[in-house]
């Protein structure tokens, strides 16, 4: 279905969405203490529309002169300090980019002209939520940015591991942050969006309803960033040698393939360790097991994009994978930890800006505010605009400007000229040929404060979301929501929850409902646009129809005592070693204990603080004299109750048949006993599977 014209201001869609948010012809902002106050700037100046930018045409760029949006922008930029106000909680890695072939067809970008050309890279992975003393397995967006350090300057992909967003204007950027933080009159819950203040935005806000099936769903507490995808999420231009211009949207896909935990493991891993994805990236590249990710990319024309079913521009949208399959262009490898977190991790500096020629943007007006907002956002958090001189945040190839002085200045311009044109004939000058040229697009339409017609479909690619994934996957969101919103103290916040997802999908919306006790189902949510049935499901979208299918770069956590069997443990070892995956000991004492033919093994763990919530799978390879005092244990209890819970497979020996029944464990085809040293193979072979998510109805996690 091709997508209509933009039409002008005061379209349906658009006075509908606007109304709602307003309060206009609804009860959605009615209190019991009388009429809401006018919103007004800072300086007292009342404001006719807080939901959109000031634009160009509805679907054109953002106007500089919008002093509403500069002053909430910039507000909001400075209002933390010294941590970043989203994205706190962030551990980074350097790296390389490796193309793959030359792009010059498409770009004229420098780091796509030349086949094994390697880029340094750094990588910045974070939740956005939580402040920096948070911890690791919220559920939340993670944020995946990578700076490039090319031969024509900083290229900067500020992304996150979801590919759409909560809205579609940055104006409602503060908006939402501010919703999704704790709430300011006490401070709490920290790193969590399952409070009242989050989900009433997000009911009264039904552009967010994409985004919230993602972030309901396991995408939001991945295993490890090694596991996890990123994405660019707006829509980019990439401009060639003749300046034509192809639409570009980045992916960047995990060698080692998606992996996401369960809810009441995330819950328990925070306690057991709240560092778990930092240490998890630390380990992997200290041992020189590199992770990496493999940049793809959607390429598109005008045509393409005019006759798409949903507008390029939104950033609550997607395109399916189905219908415009990415192409590999590179590979991203990280290869070494910073020397000092602070000086490199905490103080890197990025910017959607950020950006060579050959890329460019397009008219999102969620990426032209990001544009605008981020320089303001390091001069405040780095203390200075020569932010750049740190040597994180440094060129690596040659530059030359006449910026000078200022607070942290660690260079400036040498000679008599600090300006140009001059008549001293010295310093840079610009190229016309080798230096940044934009698109050049013809712009029309009023200026005004508008939303295009064409973003007005909030529900559509929220549905193809949730009936694409895997039933087991559909049912961890309807208990995200559930749980969620059962945390919410406002009943009728859970109410305007529900009424959106019976646009979405019914049998969920029931499910939550259910769950949350709701005497009566709602109606359904108004919708500017009715949600499309037609939309094909994406398989693409879905975590565990793309499963590795292989053990490699996981975790096996293996339980031993004093006289373990020996040629077991060692078969198990060199499987592993074999499927590229790692394994830590774990001991009723961290001293470790002595095998069955006399060799000491060396412990990692120790039992009381090595819960099984750590490790992707667990073999228990007790001897039949050691279980009288391990069955005493009630962490061991707990490390096997807890494995089988949460679906994941169990190698045992004989002698540990007393454990598993004291745990509750029910035998079925993931839980494998392990007679011999000839069985280790197999074992570590059915690993690949990751979960066996069958077992879920029977343990009930939720």
């Amino acid at each position: 279905m091709a997508k209509q014209a933009s039409k002008p201001a005061g379209t349906a869609a658009t006075i509908h969405d606007q109304k709602l948010l307003r309060g206009e012809g609804g009860e959605l902002h009615q209190t019991a203490a009388g009429p809401t106050p006018l919103l007004t700037t800072a300086q007292g100046g009342p404001v006719s529309d807080d939901q959109n930018s000031l634009k160009i045409g509805a679907r054109g760029p953002t106007a500089l002169e919008d002093f509403h949006f500069r002053e909430k922008i910039f507000h909001f930029d400075h209002e933390r300090i010294p941590e970043r106000v989203v994205h706190a909680r962030g551990y980074g890695a350097h790296g390389y980019f490796e193309t793959y072939e030359s792009l010059a067809k498409y770009t004229r970008a420098d780091i796509f002209q030349r086949a094994g050309e390697k880029t340094p890279a750094f990588v910045r992975f974070s939740t956005v939520a939580g402040n920096k003393g948070s911890f690791d397995l919220a559920r939340d967006v993670r944020g995946f940015a990578v700076k490039l350090y090319t031969q024509e300057g900083n290229w900067d992909i500020v992304g996150n591991n979801i590919p759409v967003f909560f809205i579609q204007d940055a104006i409602k950027f503060p908006d939402m942050v501010h919703a999704v933080k704790e709430e300011p009159d006490r401070a709490f819950p920290q790193a969590q969006s399952a409070h009242d203040n989050f989900w009433d935005f997000i009911s009264l806000t039904p552009e967010s309803m994409h985004m919230i099936m993602w972030v309901m769903s396991d995408r939001a507490i991945p295993r490890s960033f090694r596991f996890m995808e990123g994405f660019g999420v707006h829509t980019f231009r990439l401009l060639n040698a003749k300046d034509e211009s192809t639409f570009v949207k980045f992916h960047w896909k995990p060698k080692l393939g998606l992996q996401s935990v369960a809810w009441n493991e995330a819950v328990k891993i925070n306690g057991a360790d709240p560092d778990f994805h930092r240490r998890d990236l630390w380990e992997s590249i200290q041992a020189g097991n590199f992770p990496e990710w493999e940049l793809q990319l959607q390429l598109f024309d005008q045509a393409f994009a005019d006759s798409f079913d949903f507008d390029v521009l939104d950033a609550t949208k997607l395109i399916p994978e189905e219908i415009l399959p990415p192409i590999a262009v590179g590979r991203l490898v990280l290869d070494r930890m910073p020397d000092n977190f602070f000086a490199e991790t905490e103080q890197v500096a990025f910017m959607t800006q950020n950006v060579p020629p050959g890329v460019d943007f397009s008219n999102d007006p969620l990426l032209q505010g990001r544009n605008f907002s981020y320089l303001d956002t390091q001069i405040k958090r780095l203390g200075s605009t020569n932010f750049t001189h740190i040597p994180i945040n440094a060129p690596k190839c040659p530059f030359h400007h006449f910026q000078q002085d200022g607070h942290m200045a660690m260079r400036n311009p040498v000679g008599r000229a600090n300006y140009q044109p001059n008549s001293w004939d010295e310093g840079p000058r610009e190229s016309p040929s080798k230096g940044f040229r934009s698109f050049t697009e013809v712009e029309a339409g009023p200026k005004a404060r508008l939303r295009s017609e064409t973003f007005a479909d909030h529900y559509s690619q929220a549905r193809q979301f949730y009936i694409s994934q895997d039933p087991v996957e559909q049912g961890h969101i309807a208990a995200a929501l559930t749980f969620e919103l059962s945390k919410v103290q406002t009943p009728v916040i859970r109410e305007r929850i529900v009424s959106p997802l019976l646009n979405i999908d019914d049998g969920l919306a029931r499910k939550v409902a259910d769950g949350l006790g709701l005497k009566a189902m709602p109606n359904p949510a108004d919708a500017a646009v009715p949600t499309r049935r037609d939309v094909a499901a994406s398989d693409a979208l879905s975590i565990l129809k793309n499963g590795p299918g292989r053990f490699e770069g996981r975790k096996l956590g293996i339980l031993v005592t004093e006289g373990t069997d020996a040629a077991l443990l060692n078969a198990l070892k060199q499987a592993l070693a074999k499927a590229g995956a790692s394994f830590e000991i774990i001991a009723p004492k961290v001293g470790g204990a002595k095998a069955s033919d006399g060799s000491w093994i060396e412990a990692h763990q120790m039992i009381a603080g090595a819960p099984s919530v750590l490790y992707d799978a667990v073999a228990l390879l007790p001897a039949k004299a050691a279980m009288a005092d391990l069955l005493k244990e009630s962490t061991a209890r707990d490390f096997v109750a807890d494995a089988f819970a949460h679906c994941k497979f169990i190698g045992f020996v004989e002698a540990a048949a007393p454990l598993l029944t004291k745990a509750g464990v029910a035998e079925d085809e993931a839980v494998i006993a392990l007679a011999s040293a000839k069985d280790a193979s197999g074992f570590v072979a059915r690993l690949g599977d990751l979960r066996f998510w069958a077992r879920e109805p029977k343990v009930k996690l939720g």
